[in-house]
């Protein structure tokens, strides 16, 4: 290989493969695949796409930002090693895949695909069902693979079976050489809004997030040569435990940082949900030195099993956090389980790729996280006119340099996203942050979820924090909700911890030592359990919807009381 080439994601894995075959990659439920075994098994499912006739059919230098020139396939599976191979045959067959949510429903499911203009969808059998039922309202799918996951649906009548085309011979017409501008697509999770299909250059993605830009450094990787060497070095050194969905961006993006370093995937046994005990005693087995976690919402049941369990997890050396806060106390908990572990914060999103990382842990459950950003983070003005000095304050979270080239099929937006500030383009999907005079940046909030109550902006995450600085606040969900006298006002949807009796005046006596009165809820909405996605992160919609359908039951028993005078 040449040195200093653009890279594409097909290649990298390929180069890792060469070097060291016989180490292990992916260990799930009984199986235990190698580079080599894996490697096989992509080229053989790139066959059969190609074969079909998928693939790129307009170069790069052609389309405008928000285009794509490649033909799309969906990835509609739980974790597994088949959801690697697809991605991976995808990019070695010039086709760029995307990530379908399992939890979407017929109406969802049927936007996303035609959004994405979808040719073909692999998917597990469970599935077949719903994609029966929605394929004729997507005009643009052809080919569909169904994965058998042992549920007993049978294979539908115009599909191919997985396990069939894993002998796939080499099409007539020959392979196609893969591109570092051929498309990495990652949709947008949908809990603020509808999905978006953000377009990556292969090589821009690889150098901003998958391992082309070593974890902790500002050094990226130059060539393939040095790929390879990196893997060569420490077979088998990294591991991971995968409790993450890899239809989630930062899943992805993690298992390709361990293939860079020829590191071993171990994946839970249970695709369908987190058994927090079984995850433990596989993290026992293995030996995991990594695990990778979704703020609260997976951290509290591991905790609450680590406490009142008897695991030897000597082996994990790291507990790395992303996509969703992670409060004080739980953190703290967790370092008081496992004092020899070190627990890291990532910020990055679909649009910016990896960011920055956590400066420290903050002691005041309310204070913003504090993060150390890259280089090539900052923050901008209000306004996008300039990017801020050191100290000077509230503005834009941003990212220039490795960024994405647009929305799929969304010039407008396209344009709102990727401004030029000064003569630099940059990435600005609406996180508000705080430039310290120190450089470090506090990551205030996500803009779309911001509250403007009586003129004054309220920032939900902020009041996530505090109120789950109370202990019976097993998980909470900030929304806004509107209101005649402020115009929008603060509501907290809460679950309290299993057995746990608490009132509201006791979650609000306790938030409010961290935030201002004008911050606390106005209302607190019990509910069962939290609605986040399967990643982890807030479902925001969901929690405005469960304020609003709270707000009808109040309207309704008023009525029906004043109705009793």
């Amino acid at each position: 290989m040449n040195d200093n080439v653009g890279f594409n994601l097909s290649t990298v894995f390929a180069e890792v493969a060469a070097v060291i075959p016989d180490a292990t990659l992916l260990v799930w439920r009984d199986r235990r695949f190698t580079y080599s075994q894996m490697d096989a098994r992509i080229d053989a499912v790139a066959r059969h796409i190609a074969g079909a006739g998928l693939g790129c059919h307009t170069e790069r230098i052609a389309l405008a930002g928000h285009e794509s020139g490649q033909d799309h396939l969906g990835i509609y599976l739980r974790n597994g090693n088949e959801y690697l191979e697809t991605m991976i045959a995808s990019y070695r067959a010039r086709v760029a895949p995307f990530n379908v949510s399992f939890r979407y429903v017929d109406e969802e499911l049927i936007y996303l695909l035609n959004d994405a203009k979808a040719k073909a969808l692999v998917y597990a059998a469970e599935f077949a069902p719903r994609v029966e039922a929605i394929r004729a309202q997507v005009p643009t799918l052809e080919i569909l693979i169904q994965v058998d996951d042992g549920s007993g649906n049978a294979l539908l009548p115009s599909a191919v079976d997985y396990a069939s085309i894993l002998s796939t011979p080499v099409p007539p017409a020959g392979m196609p050489i893969p591109s570092p501008d051929d498309l990495y697509i990652l949709y947008t999770g949908g809990t603020t809004g509808m999905p978006k299909g953000v377009l990556w250059r292969q090589h821009d993605i690889f150098i901003s997030s998958m391992g082309g830009r070593p974890f902790g450094s500002e050094r990226t990787l130059s060539s393939y040569a040095e790929v390879a060497e990196q893997a060569r070095n420490s077979p088998g050194s990294m591991s991971l435990l995968m409790i993450p969905p890899l239809m989630h961006g930062a899943a992805q993006w993690a298992a390709y940082n361990i293939i860079t370093m020829g590191g071993r995937l171990v994946f839970p046994d249970d695709v369908d949900r987190m058994h927090p005990d079984r995850v433990l005693r596989l993290a026992e087995r293995e030996r995991v030195l990594s695990m990778p976690i979704v703020g609260d919402a997976i951290a509290r049941p591991l905790l609450d099993e680590i406490e009142r369990g008897d695991y030897d997890l000597s082996g994990l050396f790291v507990i790395s956090n992303g996509a969703a806060p992670l409060t004080p106390s739980v953190r703290a908990r967790l370092l008081a389980a496992l004092p020899h572990i070190t627990v890291t914060d990532s910020v990055g999103s679909s649009e910016t790729g990896a960011q920055m990382t956590a400066a420290g842990s903050n002691e005041d459950a309310s204070a913003a996280p504090t993060f150390a950003p890259l280089l090539d983070t900052s923050v901008v003005s209000d306004d996008l006119s300039r990017v801020l000095e050191p100290g000077e304050g509230e503005g834009w979270l941003a990212r220039r340099s490795v960024i994405p080239l647009g929305y799929l099929g969304d010039e407008a937006k396209t344009a709102r996203t990727f401004p030029t500030v000064g003569f630099t383009r940059w990435s600005v999907p609406g996180d508000r942050a705080r430039l310290r005079a120190d450089g470090h940046i506090e990551l205030l909030g996500r803009d779309s979820v911001t509250i403007n109550s009586g003129g004054e902006k309220i920032f939900a995450e902020e009041v996530e924090r505090a109120m789950a600085g109370h202990p019976a606040v097993y998980d909470v969900v900030v929304v806004g909700r509107p209101s005649e006298r402020w115009g929008s006002e603060v509501v907290a949807v809460v679950q309290v911890a299993d057995g746990v009796v608490v009132t509201d005046d006791d979650l609000l006596e306790e938030a409010g030592k961290h935030i201002a009165s004008y911050k606390l809820p106005k209302l607190i909405v019990r509910t069962p359990a939290i609605l986040r996605s399967p990643a982890g992160k807030a479902d925001y919609r969901w929690a405005a919807k469960a304020a609003a359908t709270n707000e009808a039951a109040e309207l309704s028993k008023a009525k029906a009381s004043r109705a009793g005078r």
